[in-house]
């Protein structure tokens, strides 16, 4: 097995390059339909990384990914599991795909919103409902007595 390397992007300017001893592999029977010797072969993969030690990322973007990836951590591990091929090799490469997906899409940085003025536009338009519908209520008005 060798290191992972996740592309570059937002929040990762220059990638990130995971150490194959950082992760840990686990290989399981896929569950599925089958029938007798059927599904014996230990095909599905569970791949783990610890993001609360692992020397791929920063600290701003270990904070990042464990806040954001918290509802899927156990403590500070992160498993990725693939089953969908029948060959241990392509779910290796799966999940290996997997978890640099989810790697990438956890240290983006959040995007903050700068407000900004009102366009005259959409002042004017404002302002026009504004007056209809006060228009409106005027007209509901029963008439004065004179």
């Amino acid at each position: 097995m060798d290191d992972l390397n996740v592309p570059p992007g937002p929040g990762a300017p220059r990638g990130l390059r995971v150490p194959a001893g950082e992760l840990v592999e686990q290989f399981s029977r896929s569950s599925g339909p089958g029938g007798q010797s059927v599904n014996t072969a230990d095909s599905r993969v569970q791949l783990s990384l610890d993001l609360g030690t692992t020397t791929a990322l920063s600290e701003v973007q270990r904070e990042r990914a464990l806040c954001r990836l918290a509802e899927r951590l156990s403590g500070t591990m992160l498993t990725i599991s693939a089953s969908e091929h029948r060959s241990q090799r392509r779910n290796r490469t799966a999940a290996r795909q997997r978890l640099a997906a989810v790697l990438r899409d956890a240290v983006v940085p959040p995007v903050v919103r700068r407000s900004s003025r009102p366009t005259n536009g959409s002042r004017r338009r404002r302002l026009e409902g504004k007056s209809r519908r006060s228009e409106t209520k005027r007209n509901r008005r029963p008439p004065w007595p004179e």
